[in-house]
C-alpha cells in the first residue's frame, strides 16, 4: 500500500514538473531551464507547448513572470510575494511587478467547507453554529472566509482552509527544492543568493501560514504584550472550534482605516489614529521583538473610541535583540549622516563577502545619505530611506535578515497609512524615543555586567575546548588522517557539454572509419553476398546509417545546429 502512495505521489511529481515546465515555455522562460543543465526537457517540451508570442512577447520578462506565476497557483504566488521583499535576491524591476501579485481565486464549493469542518472539528456544522452563511466574504489561494454565529450567540468568522492546498503545496515545495539544488549545482556564483536556504525559508513561511491554530496562538501572544494598552483591541479566539484547518475568531464591527469618509462621519480623530498606530508597530518592533508582517489597510479597522484592531496574523516578523540593536544603529548613522559608522556596522555585521569594493560601497552611501541632506527629518519617509539602503547594500551582496526586508516592507505601509491620516506625520518623531530608550538600555550597568558575563563564559568555554581540539588536529596529522576537501563550483555544465562534444566528435570519427572501411571493401568484392553486395560491405554501410542518423537526431534534439 505504501508503495502504490508513493508510486502516485511521483506520478503527480512528473505531470507537475511538466506542468511547470509548460507554463515557463509558454512566458518564455524555456532558456533558464536550459541553464540547469534540462536543455533535454525543453527540446521534448517545445513540441508539446506553443509559446503566444503575438501576446506575451510584447511583454516585459518581469511581466510575463508574474503572469506565469499567477498561472502556476498558491504555492508560486506566494513564494513571489515573498521575493517582492527580498532585493537582495531579485531586481528591483521584479520586485515592483512580483508586488501585484494576487492570490484571489474562486471560492470553493459550500460542500468543501461542510467537508473540512467535518474534518477539522470532528462534526457537522450544525453542532458548532446555530447560523453559518454559505456564502463566503473573501476567498485567496490557502482559505476562505464566512461569517457565522456561535450556539451561544457570539457572532464570529470562520477562516476555513481550502481542501487539498496543503499536498499541493508540499509536492510544490519538492520541486522548488529540486530547482534549488539544481541552481547551486549549475548556475555560477548561485551562493550568494542561497537558493536552498531561500527555499526552506519560504518552506517555513508557508507552513506557517497554512496551521491556523499557530495563526491564533500569534494573535494572543500579541494581544498579551499590549495587556492594559486600551488603544488596541485584538479578536477572540475560540479554541474549541479552531484547529490546523479552521479558526474561529471574533466577528469585528469597525472601519477601514482608509476609509477617510466614514471615519469623519463617526466623529474619530484621524490624527489620533495615526500616532497610535505608529507608537503601536515601533512597539511591536523595537520592544516585543513579534511584529504583524502585513499591515495593510484591509487588515486595519478602526473601533469606536479611536481603538485600533488587527486582522490577519497569517505573516508576522521576529525581531531579536541582536537584531534589534543593530537596527538601531543603522538608523542612528543614517540619520545623523555618518557614512563612517555605516561602514563600521556593515564590516561587523560579519556578512561582507571577499571581494567586497570598500571604496565603491562608500561613495554609493555617501551619494545615498546626502540625496536627504536638505531634507527635513520629518518628511523623511524611514521606511522607504530603510529599503534603498538595503537595496544599495544588496548591489555589494551583503546579506540581509529576511525580517529585516519584511520590517522595510511593513514600515512603508505603515508611514504611508499615517501621512494619509496626518499629512504632518513624523515617523522619526515616534522613532527617536525608542531609539533613545534602547541606547540607555544598552550602557545600563545590567546590560553591560550581562554583556560581560556572556563574553567571559564564551573565552573560557573556548579556553577549555582549546587544548582537546589541538590534540585532536596534530593526531590526525600524525596518523596521515588530517583531509582538506576543495570543491569546484560552476564547472559542472561546461564539464557536461564538454563530454557530449567528445562524444559526438568520437561517434564522427567512428562513422568515417566505417565508411572507409566499408568502402574498401566493396572495392574487393570478395566473400558471402547480399542483394549483390559484400556481406561484410552491408553490414558496414548499415552500422554506419545507423550512427548517421543517431548523430543528425541527437543535434536537433539538442536545438544547437
Amino acid at each position: 500500500m505504501l508503495n502504490f502512495i508513493q508510486l502516485n505521489r511521483n506520478i503527480r511529481s512528473l505531470r507537475r514538473y511538466r506542468n511547470i515546465i509548460g507554463v515557463l515555455i509558454k512566458y518564455g522562460f524555456d532558456h533558464l531551464l536550459e541553464y540547469l543543465g534540462l536543455a533535454h526537457l525543453v527540446a521534448r517540451s517545445r513540441k508539446l507547448f506553443r509559446r503566444e508570442e503575438t501576446l506575451i512577447a510584447q511583454l516585459k520578462p518581469a511581466e510575463r513572470m508574474r503572469l506565469a506565476l499567477e498561472e502556476l497557483g498558491p504555492t508560486f504566488v506566494k513564494l513571489g510575494q515573498l521575493l517582492s521583499t527580498r532585493p537582495d535576491v531579485i531586481p528591483q524591476s521584479y520586485i515592483l511587478e512580483f508586488a501585484k501579485l494576487q492570490d484571489m481565486v474562486p471560492c470553493f464549493p459550500f460542500t468543501g467547507v461542510r467537508e473540512q469542518l467535518r474534518h477539522e472539528l470532528g462534526g457537522e456544522i450544525e453542532a458548532f453554529y446555530s447560523f453559518f452563511d454559505s456564502t463566503s466574504i473573501a476567498a485567496a489561494s490557502i482559505a476562505q472566509v464566512h461569517r457565522a454565529r456561535l450556539l451561544t450567540g457570539e457572532e464570529v468568522v470562520v477562516k476555513v482552509r481550502r481542501p487539498g492546498v496543503v499536498e499541493l503545496v508540499e509536492a510544490d515545495i519538492d520541486l522548488l527544492m529540486g530547482l534549488a539544488l539544481l541552481i547551486e549545482r549549475y548556475l555560477p556564483d548561485s551562493e550568494l543568493y542561497d537558493p536552498v536556504g531561500l527555499v526552506k525559508e519560504f518552506a517555513r513561511t508557508i507552513r506557517r501560514e497554512m496551521d491556523f491554530s499557530r495563526e491564533g496562538h500569534t494573535i494572543e501572544k500579541i494581544r498579551d504584550n499590549f495587556a492594559g494598552d486600551p488603544t488596541m483591541y485584538f479578536p477572540k479566539v475560540y479554541w474549541d472550534r479552531t484547529a490546523k484547518g479552521v479558526l474561529t475568531m471574533e466577528y469585528i464591527e469597525g472601519i477601514k482605516i482608509n476609509d477617510f469618509a466614514a471615519l469623519e462621519r463617526a466623529g474619530l480623530d484621524k490624527r489620533l489614529i495615526a500616532r497610535r498606530g505608529a507608537d503601536a508597530f515601533l512597539r511591536q518592533v523595537l520592544e516585543h521583538g513579534f511584529f504583524h508582517g502585513d499591515p495593510h489597510p484591509g487588515n486595519v479597522f478602526i473601533m469606536p473610541g479611536n481603538v485600533i484592531c488587527l486582522l490577519d496574523y497569517g505573516m508576522v516578523g521576529r525581531i531579536d535583540p541582536q537584531l534589534k540593536g543593530y537596527l538601531t544603529d543603522i538608523l542612528l548613522a543614517i540619520v545623523s549622516r555618518d557614512v563612517d559608522a555605516v561602514i563600521s556596522l556593515l564590516l561587523y555585521s560579519g556578512e561582507i563577502t571577499d571581494t567586497l569594493n570598500t571604496r565603491a560601497l562608500k561613495r554609493d552611501l555617501s551619494a545615498f545619505i546626502d540625496s536627504y541632506y536638505e531634507i527635513p527629518l520629518r518628511e523623511v519617509v524611514v521606511g522607504r530611506m530603510l529599503m534603498e539602503f538595503i537595496e544599495i547594500i544588496t548591489t555589494y551582496h551583503i546579506r540581509f535578515s529576511p525580517d529585516m526586508m519584511l520590517l522595510g516592507k511593513a514600515l512603508i505601509t505603515m508611514e504611508g497609512m499615517g501621512r494619509e491620516l496626518d499629512p504632518e506625520f513624523d515617523m522619526i518623531e515616534h522613532l527617536r524615543p525608542f531609539m533613545e530608550k534602547e541606547v540607555k538600555e544598552r550602557v545600563s550597568p545590567r546590560n553591560i555586567a550581562k554583556d560581560f558575563g556572556s563574553v567571559f563564559m564564551s573565552y573560557l568555554n573556548l579556553t577549555k575546548n582549546l587544548p582537546n581540539d589541538l590534540k585532536e588536529i596534530l593526531n590526525r596529522l600524525n596518523r596521515n588522517k588530517f583531509k582538506i576537501d576543495l570543491e569546484h563550483r560552476g564547472l559542472d555544465r561546461f564539464i557536461n557539454e564538454l563530454d557530449r562534444s567528445i562524444n559526438r566528435l568520437s561517434s564522427s570519427l567512428i562513422l568515417a572509419a566505417l565508411i572507409v572501411g566499408t568502402s574498401l571493401i566493396m572495392q574487393t568484392d570478395r566473400g558471402p553476398h547480399l542483394m549483390g553486395v559484400p556481406l561484410l560491405a552491408f553490414i558496414g554501410f548499415a552500422v554506419a546509417g545507423f550512427i548517421g542518423l543517431w548523430l543528425v537526431v541527437a543535434v536537433f534534439r539538442s536545438g544547437r545546429l
